[in-house]
Formats: C-alpha cells, structure tokens, sequence
C-alpha cells in the first residue's frame, strides 16, 4: 500500500499580512499560527511523516517548543524565494525514503483550520485516483473583472470555478517531474496540469481558510474555539 508524507512549505516571510514576523509564527489561539497547521497533519493516522520546510535562516523556529507535536515531524532548512521552490526541497528530503507511488500531501503553513475530516475525505476520496487532486470550494460571490481606473470591466460567469484549498495530493515521482518542470506555477494541481493530467476537485468548506490578512487570524481564532467547544 502507498504510504502517505506531508509538506508544509514555511519558509515565507507573510509580507502581505504587514507583521513584523512572518505569519506562520503569529500567536494563535496561544499557539504560533503553524502549530495548529502541523498540529492537524501530525494527528491523521494516515500520514507516516510530516516535512516542515524552513528558510535556512530561519531565527523562529528554534524560539518555541514542538515536542507535543510527536515524532512524525521533521525540519527541513532549505526553504527557497517561491512556493514550489521550497515544496521541492521537501520532495527531494523524502527521495531516500518514499517510493515513486507515494502519496504527498503539500498543505499551506498559513490553513490552521483543516480538520481531521476534511483531510479523511481527501484521503479517502484520492485512493484509487490515478492523477490524485486537492481539497477546493465552489465559487460563491459574483466575480468582477477590473480595468486599469479600478472599475468594473466584466462581471464573469462562476459556473465550474472553484476555488482551490490545501492540502493538495499527488504521487511523489510525477509531482517532483512536474514542479522541476514548471517552477513558476502558484500550486502543485498547477503544476500536475502542465504534465498534461486532470486533478480531482475534492469538496472541502469554507473553513479551512487561508490567513492572508489581519481579519483572517481573528475568523480562524474563532473556528478554532468553536472546536474546542464541541
């Protein structure tokens, strides 16, 4: 049976979010924001290990304690300057250890709010997948086109978008291929798109948010509590 790893690429300095650290170490819920991400992943009894991938000069990491996280958990200091640059060095980490058929779960450092259900129905739903897939939502709101004053160009038809989550799940040997390959793409379904394949669209829900800015780690604090209180 293919075993299953996880990547989180964490090696970004969250310049958008305008902290004076990167986001993935901003207190959440108590904890650094990433703890909750890795918290999730190290907990699903499907995944053998888990490759947090850090900038090499990473001056934060070492300042909290991960030990409650358990022994699935491994560093890896050789984030780069993009996203699939750093999802490759994790990819090349597990070359010695995980087999071409393995499955690779790459979830965003940023996503603390995945829950153990979502990621049962990835799991789950890509088994027997030949191409593997991400989790992802239909697109609700309407979408507006801007031109170059800040109007409205064109209201765009939504019907078959989907707005694309994490984690997303593919097979170690043709994500590497395709990552080597097309470097510049924003994530790893995009880059399995240019090997010609068609990624499964696995239907998560709207909590498992990304935190991008402010108001987003207030809503995923919320999220969070409201677990808890379950």
């Amino acid at each position: 049976m293919p075993r299953h790893f996880a990547i989180v690429p964490a090696a970004g300095s969250g310049s958008r979010f305008g902290a004076g650290l990167p986001k993935q170490y901003l207190s959440l819920a108590g904890r650094p924001l990433i703890h909750h991400t890795l918290l999730a992943l190290c907990r699903s009894p499907h995944i053998a290990r888990v490759l947090v991938v850090l900038a090499p000069d990473d001056r934060h990491w070492a300042g909290h304690d991960w030990r409650d996280l358990g022994p699935k958990l491994e560093t890896v200091y050789a984030g780069g300057a993009t996203r699939a640059e750093s999802v490759l060095a994790g990819l090349r980490a597990l070359e010695t250890s995980a087999a071409d058929d393995d499955w690779v779960l790459v979830h965003d450092a940023a996503r603390p709010c995945l829950s153990q259900a979502m990621l049962d129905a990835l799991v789950d739903e890509l088994a027997g997948d030949p191409v593997g897939g991400l989790l992802a939502v239909p697109v609700a709101d309407t979408l507006k086109r801007q031109d170059d004053d800040g109007r409205v160009a064109a209201t765009e038809p939504r019907d078959g978008l989907w707005q694309a989550q994490t984690p997303q799940m593919f097979r170690h040997a043709p994500l590497l291929a395709a990552l080597e390959a097309a470097a510049a793409v924003t994530d790893e379904a995009g880059a399995i798109e240019t090997l010609g394949l068609r990624p499964k669209l696995v239907r998560g829900d709207a909590s498992n948010l990304k935190v991008t800015f402010p108001a987003d780690l207030a809503l995923a604090e919320l999220i969070l509590f409201a677990r808890r209180e379950r």
